[in-house]
């Protein structure tokens, strides 16, 4: 009798956890990294305040998943070359900054929502470091509304140091995003800064991001200021990555 052929059942269709960011918009992304995974966000900006440019790079944020829903986030120095600190055009480096992102979604509305606690520490040079601890508090949302476009927007408290006090702002943001094809989106986006003292900052945004493989992105945004306090505008881009380290589940079954 013949032997028959072992039958097998054909594998799970698997895909890759493609990479999201908090940038370009100013809302940040409502999800963590992936658990054991190591993100690198980066990138150069051109803002152009009281008819002077200033430049800012290398806008590091670097996010370490530790658990399914929680990340260790740590801001890199910034250099800001003739930046508008209110006191003047100066050039340094800025402060860092060490933070904790939680995501507390999905909800059963179908929201993903996070929680980002940071602290930014004094370490920047003398023209340009607040020179204080600062704590900051940021809630980010997004919810699917079709298969193409996401809506999501951002609450954040901030505690900034400008001189002997803190300078209490609140920040809201609300953006709508298109995906266009399945590595390309883009956004347009409004946000707002209500500081204690000064006056508010509105701000236009819309930029683009493509993903050239499922762990590298490329971007590009520019915005306008809609009040007297705001920047006249600014414009950059950036390229971020992941890197999925040793015991991380790189693939999901669906």
């Amino acid at each position: 009798m013949p032997l028959l052929a072992q039958q097998t059942q054909p594998a799970p269709a698997q895909t890759v956890t493609p990479i999201a960011t908090d940038r370009p918009a100013v809302t940040d992304s409502s999800i963590v990294v992936p658990a054991n995974s190591l993100q690198l966000e980066n990138g150069f900006s051109m803002t152009s305040a009281g008819g002077q440019a200033g430049f800012d790079v290398p806008e590091t944020l670097v996010r370490l998943g530790i658990f399914s829903k929680t990340e260790l986030r740590f801001t890199a120095p910034d250099y800001y070359l003739n930046t508008d600190t209110g006191a003047g055009f100066r050039s340094g480096f800025g402060d860092v900054a060490i933070g904790v992102k939680h995501q507390l979604g999905p909800t059963p509305g179908g929201f993903d929502v996070s929680l980002v606690l940071a602290l930014s520490l004094p370490t920047g040079s003398h023209s340009i470091s607040s020179h204080g601890y600062d704590p900051q508090l940021q809630l980010p949302w997004s919810r699917a509304i079709s298969s193409n476009w996401t809506a999501a927007g951002m609450i954040s408290l901030y505690w900034p140091t400008e001189g002997a006090s803190r300078n209490f702002t609140g920040q809201f943001t609300f953006l709508f995003d298109r995906q266009i094809t399945k590595p390309w989106d883009a956004f347009i986006e409004y946000a707002g800064n209500f500081p204690q003292r000064g006056g508010p900052q509105h701000i236009l945004h819309m930029g683009t991001a493509y993903k050239a493989t499922p762990h590298q992105q490329l971007d590009f945004h520019i915005g306008t200021g809609l009040s007297s306090a705001s920047p006249a505008y600014f414009v950059g881009f950036g390229y971020s990555f992941r890197l999925d380290l040793a015991g991380h589940d790189r693939v999901r079954n669906e």
